[in-house]
């Protein structure tokens, strides 16, 4: 498809222009004041006041060093696990503190006692090198695992009451790569136990390996599958909602997008012989070619499209195989050309931001959005129903500073929704609102927007910041360092909890 907008005639004044949705704030300089008049033999002297302002209601800072990586527990929202420079994993419980009864008068408490950090539930150790990818796993987080850069893969077991995620002790160890770059937890859905406690990651060498994880086996940490398609680090990988395919990009610029459990097979799709690869495309094709590589991934809602994005601000837009119709389905001719017509077919060629995409996310229905982060501080919003036309263009989401991750609401309930409670009441609130999407970047703040938003440059859509970690400067090596590197926010959205370059973790409230 042509990287050219393709709105059709009568349909422009229904999409906003990438030049619409720009918006210009004038400052007024600072001037010098005027000496004139002053003792040139007195020293100068002058009093800078600094202001921060902390929207956090809770943190927790048992870190010392950048934490690149956060996790929450699938049933239990509160529990949190963080990983970090400092080769060390923390597991720790967001839940703020009670806000404490104001004093009658100064008098009466006149130094009023700092914030405490939230307490640690768990310490996970035993990496040598910084841990850059954390998960609990599905259904119900029964295990926590932390990787890292020295090609670690440890596992640790839930062992508090009825899995409540209060106490852990460590499991096992796998080690089969050099370094891994992330972390996939296969989605779980009841009858399908083979997917239960299922994750993937991906290596600096290319690799893709799947694991199952299970603390009774004479082997913790089986392995399920290995892929070694890519030719170059694998920079990310994302699960279908039903947990049967997992789709993977690397720097050499290439997708593969694997049969796991043999799904497809079952349901009459094949791809390449002898392989479990349903959908490859590599930059041998001059269409998908990416100079630069792809270093993200999201796959929508329904499993029919991925999008991938890389160098420069290129998206590419491919089809999946349907795997919904099963066996039965496709016995047919037509019914099977129909569920393969589009696998591996690119559908969308997009690049309305200049930089590195960074971060990608589809919409829950019924909206059908795509938004796509960016080196250049900017988020675009595509409209995947009317042939990817942007919807809406953020030139300045994040004050210039690289958006780091933006996560649309989801409004699917747990996999393994505990008896009515907290999080079951959390969940009925966090449906219908799906349109909600969250972002961070490097200048350390978290934004709230609202993806509907309006169409003129002033109303981007911009619900609510909150600010407390520190925007990224440059440090004594002159690195950039600060912002935030990730997010969690649980299925209603009302709690958020950061990931900060700075070493803390900051939890946010909506109010």
């Amino acid at each position: 498809m042509s990287s050219q907008d393709p709105r059709r005639e009568g349909e422009e004044d229904a999409y906003v222009g990438a030049d619409e949705a720009e918006e210009v704030f004038n400052r007024d300089e600072d001037h010098p004041m005027d000496s004139e008049g002053e003792d040139e033999d007195q020293p100068m002297t002058y009093e800078e006041e600094l202001t921060f302002q902390n929207d956090s209601s809770a943190h927790f800072d048992a870190h010392n060093d950048s934490i690149f990586c956060v996790a929450q527990h699938p049933v239990h929202n509160n529990i949190v696990l963080t990983g970090a420079g400092d080769d060390v994993a923390y597991i720790f419980d967001s839940t703020p503190p009670e806000k404490p009864v104001l004093p009658r008068s100064y008098e009466s408490n006149p130094q009023p006692r700092e914030r405490e950090s939230q307490a640690t539930l768990a310490k996970l150790d035993g990496h040598t090198d910084t841990i850059n990818a954390v998960a609990f796993t599905e259904p119900a987080g029964e295990y926590a695992v932390t990787a890292g850069l020295d090609g670690k893969l440890r596992v640790w077991k839930d062992t508090s009451a009825r899995n409540r995620g209060e106490a852990w002790e460590f499991v096992a160890e796998a080690q089969e790569v050099e370094e891994i770059n992330w972390v996939a937890v296969c989605p779980f859905q009841q009858g399908n136990e083979e997917k239960r406690n299922v994750i993937a990651i991906g290596a600096n060498d290319g690799s893709t390996w799947v694991f199952r994880i299970d603390a009774t086996d004479s082997q913790p940490i089986s392995m399920v599958q290995t892929f070694f398609q890519h030719t170059a680090s694998c920079t990310a990988g994302a699960w279908t909602a039903d947990g049967n395919l997992l789709a993977t990009v690397s720097e050499d610029g290439s997708l593969y997008v694997y049969d796991v459990f043999g799904a497809a097979a079952a349901a009459g799709i094949y791809g390449s012989p002898g392989t479990s690869v349903v959908v490859g495309l590599t930059a041998e094709d001059q269409r998908f070619a990416v100079e630069g590589g792809l270093y993200s991934i999201a796959i929508s809602p329904g499993g029919g499209i991925v999008a991938v994005g890389g160098a420069e601000g290129h998206i590419k837009v491919v089809g999946l195989p349907r795997l919904s119709g099963g066996p039965q389905a496709a016995k047919g001719k037509g019914a099977q050309s129909a569920t393969t017509s589009a696998a591996g077919t690119i559908l969308a060629d997009l690049q309305a931001q200049s930089d590195g995409i960074e971060t990608l996310s589809f919409s829950q229905p019924p909206l059908t959005l795509l938004a796509a982060g960016s080196v250049d501080g900017s988020i675009a919003l595509y409209d995947a129903a009317h042939r990817f036309a942007v919807r809406r263009h953020i030139r300045e989401a994040h004050e210039g500073a690289a958006v780091v991750k933006v996560e649309f609401l989801a409004s699917r309930a747990p996999t393994a929704a505990p008896r009515p409670g907290p999080l079951a009441s959390a969940t009925a609130a966090g449906q219908g609102r799906s349109y909600l999407l969250t972002s961070v970047g490097l200048d350390g703040v978290v934004r709230r927007w609202d993806a509907r938003g309006g169409t003129t440059a002033a109303a981007q859509g911009l619900l609510k910041e909150w600010r407390g970690h520190m925007g990224a400067s440059e440090n004594e090596e002159g690195e950039q360092a600060g912002g935030i590197m990730g997010f969690v926010q649980g299925f209603d959205g009302k709690r958020i909890v950061t990931a900060g370059d700075d070493g803390i973790s900051l939890v946010f409230e909506e109010e």
